[in-house]
C-alpha cells in the first residue's frame, strides 16, 4: 500500500519555498503523491477541513519544477466553481510541465454560501461536474472542443481522474468516470463498506481506492494498517499543523516501511 501526503496549506504565512521543501522531502522519503485541497472562499479561516491558502493548480505547477518523481494531485478541485475549458487547459499544462505526474482530483462541492458568493449554481453542482468530466475527456482525447475549437497541449495518455466523496452519488461517479476514488473522514470499517459498493458498481473495472487519514501520533500506524486491511490501495495523510511537519512525515515513513 502506498503512502501519500496532504501538504499543509492552512497558513497565510507559509512560504512557497516551505511547500516546495515539503514536497521534495516527501519524494525523498518515498511518498507516492502530494496533494493540495481547494476552496476559493472557505467558510472558516483556511483550516485543513476547508481548503487552504494557495490555489492548488497554480501551486502544483510550481511544485512540478521543484520535484522529479512524486505525483502531484488536487484533493479535490471543486469543479462547479471553475470554467471547464480553462480547467482543462490548466490540467493539461501541469501534466506536460510535470512530466505527466498530475492526478486531477475532482469533487462537486458542499459549501452553499461559497457558491452563492461566487455566483455558481449550487443546485446543479453534480450535473456541472459530470458535464465537465465529459468535456475533459473529449478535449484530452480528440483535441477538439464541442464547436470545433482546437485544444492543446493534449496529454500523452490519460490524466488520471480521482473522484472525491463518500456519498452514493460520488461512488457511482467514481465507478463511471474515475480512475481513483478518495474518501475522507471514514473509519476503516466504513471505508471497507464503501469500497465493496464501488466494486459492485463496476465489477469489470477496478477503481483505485485511497483513504485520507488525519495524523494522530498515538494511533497513526495502527490506523494506516487498518485502512490497508480494509482494502485501501493508498493512504493520504495530513500531518497536522505546519510546525514539525517534516519530523512527523519522516517518523511515519520509517514506521510504515
Amino acid at each position: 500500500m502506498s503512502r501519500q501526503v496532504v501538504l499543509p496549506n492552512e497558513s497565510p504565512d507559509l512560504t512557497p519555498r516551505r511547500l516546495a521543501d515539503l514536497a521534495r522531502l516527501a519524494e525523498e522519503l518515498g511518498y507516492e503523491s502530494v496533494w493540495l485541497p481547494d476552496h476559493v472562499l472557505p467558510p472558516e479561516p483556511f483550516g485543513e477541513v476547508f481548503g487552504g491558502v494557495y490555489e492548488p493548480l497554480a501551486t502544483l505547477a510550481y511544485l512540478a519544477a521543484a520535484t522529479e518523481r512524486v505525483r502531484l494531485g488536487t484533493s479535490v478541485v471543486i469543479v462547479p466553481l471553475r470554467e471547464p475549458h480553462l480547467l482543462a487547459k490548466q490540467a493539461a499544462t501541469i501534466d506536460r510541465l510535470s512530466g505527466h505526474r498530475l492526478v486531477l482530483g475532482v469533487g462537486a462541492g458542499w459549501n452553499e454560501p461559497e457558491f452563492a458568493e461566487i455566483g455558481a449554481d449550487f443546485s446543479r453542482r453534480g450535473a456541472t461536474l459530470d458535464e465537465t468530466l465529459s468535456l475533459l475527456d473529449q478535449l484530452f482525447t480528440t483535441g477538439r472542443g464541442r464547436d470545433g475549437g482546437y485544444f492543446e497541449p493534449r496529454p500523452h495518455g490519460r490524466i488520471p481522474i480521482l473522484v472525491g466523496g463518500n456519498s452514493a452519488v460520488a461512488l457511482r461517479r467514481a465507478a463511471r468516470a474515475g480512475d481513483q476514488w478518495l474518501s475522507a473522514g471514514l473509519s476503516p470499517e466504513a471505508f471497507a463498506e464503501r469500497a465493496a459498493k464501488l466494486d459492485q458498481l463496476h465489477p469489470e473495472r477496478r477503481v483505485r481506492r485511497i483513504a485520507r487519514q488525519q495524523f494522530d501520533e498515538k494511533t497513526a500506524v495502527e490506523t494506516y494498517r487498518a485502512y490497508r486491511e480494509a482494502g485501501a490501495d493508498a493512504v493520504a495523510v495530513h500531518f497536522g499543523g505546519d510546525e514539525g511537519y517534516e519530523e512527523r512525515m519522516a517518523a511515519f515513513a520509517a514506521a510504515t516501511e
